[in-house]
C-alpha cells in the first residue's frame, strides 16, 4: 500500500508559475525592434507556436518551434521579420503600424499539457476630460486636464473650436470671455501604435452660470 500511495503522489502535477508575455520595450516606435518576452516557460517543453490574434488559429500562425530538433517553421502570418527563440520569446524587427494588436503563444509539454497566453500592444482608450463642468462665468479661469489609458503612454494635444492649442495634457485659460464658449477637444495619441482617440467637451461662458461646489466654498 505504501508504494501505491507514493506512486500516486508522483503523478500530481507540479504547481508552476503563471506563463506570461511582456513587450520589451513597451513603448517601441515604428522601425524599432520589439521582443515579446516569455516568462515561466514550462520545463518539459515539446514545442511552442505563436499566432497573430487572441486565439490559436492555424491560419494566423507566425512561427512554430520544436525543442528536440531546434527546428523553426514559418506559418501563414510570418512576414519575414519575426524570429522565435528557444526560450519561446518572439522578436519583431522594424515594427510597423500593422504589427499592433494581440499575439497568442501556445505551449505544448511532453505530457500533452497545452497552455495559451496572449499579449498585446494597445491604446489609447478614449480620453477623459476633467473637471466635467460645462458652465463658467466670465472672468473665471478654465483648467481642463486630459487622461487616456494607453500602452505606450499617450501624448496629448487640444483643439479649441477646431483651432490647435499647445501640445499639453492640461489646457489653461486664465480669464474666460463669451468668445471662449464652444467645443474643446482633447486628442490622445499613442506613440507606438500611432493611433488617436478624441473626446469633446462643450464649454459655455455666460452670466447664466451654475456655481460649482468649489466656488460656493470660497464665497
Amino acid at each position: 500500500p505504501g508504494s501505491s500511495i507514493s506512486f500516486l503522489t508522483f503523478w500530481n502535477p507540479p504547481t508552476t508559475a503563471q506563463l506570461t508575455v511582456e513587450s520589451v520595450p513597451p513603448d517601441a516606435a515604428e522601425g524599432k525592434d520589439v521582443l515579446l518576452r516569455v516568462h515561466n516557460l514550462p520545463g518539459d517543453l515539446l514545442g511552442c507556436n505563436w499566432f497573430r490574434g487572441e486565439t490559436a488559429n492555424t491560419s494566423h500562425q507566425i512561427l512554430s518551434y520544436v525543442v528536440d530538433t531546434q527546428e523553426t517553421t514559418p506559418g501563414p502570418a510570418h512576414s519575414g521579420r519575426e524570429t522565435i527563440y528557444p526560450n519561446g520569446s518572439l522578436l519583431f524587427q522594424r515594427v510597423t503600424l500593422k504589427d499592433t494588436g494581440y499575439y497568442t503563444l501556445q505551449t505544448v509539454t511532453k505530457n500533452a499539457q497545452i497552455e495559451h497566453v496572449t499579449g498585446q500592444i494597445h491604446g489609447p482608450d478614449a480620453p477623459t476630460i476633467s473637471p466635467s463642468d460645462s458652465y463658467y462665468r466670465p472672468g473665471a479661469s478654465l483648467r481642463l486636464s486630459c487622461h487616456a489609458a494607453s500602452n505606450p503612454p499617450a501624448w496629448y494635444s487640444w483643439l479649441s473650436n477646431g483651432s490647435p492649442q499647445p501640445f499639453t495634457q492640461e489646457l489653461f485659460i486664465p480669464s474666460l470671455t463669451a468668445n471662449d464658449s464652444g467645443a474643446y477637444t482633447c486628442i490622445a495619441s499613442n506613440s507606438g501604435t500611432r493611433l488617436n482617440k478624441t473626446t469633446v467637451q462643450t464649454i459655455t461662458v455666460s452670466g447664466k452660470w451654475i456655481p460649482r461646489a468649489s466656488e460656493l466654498m470660497s464665497w
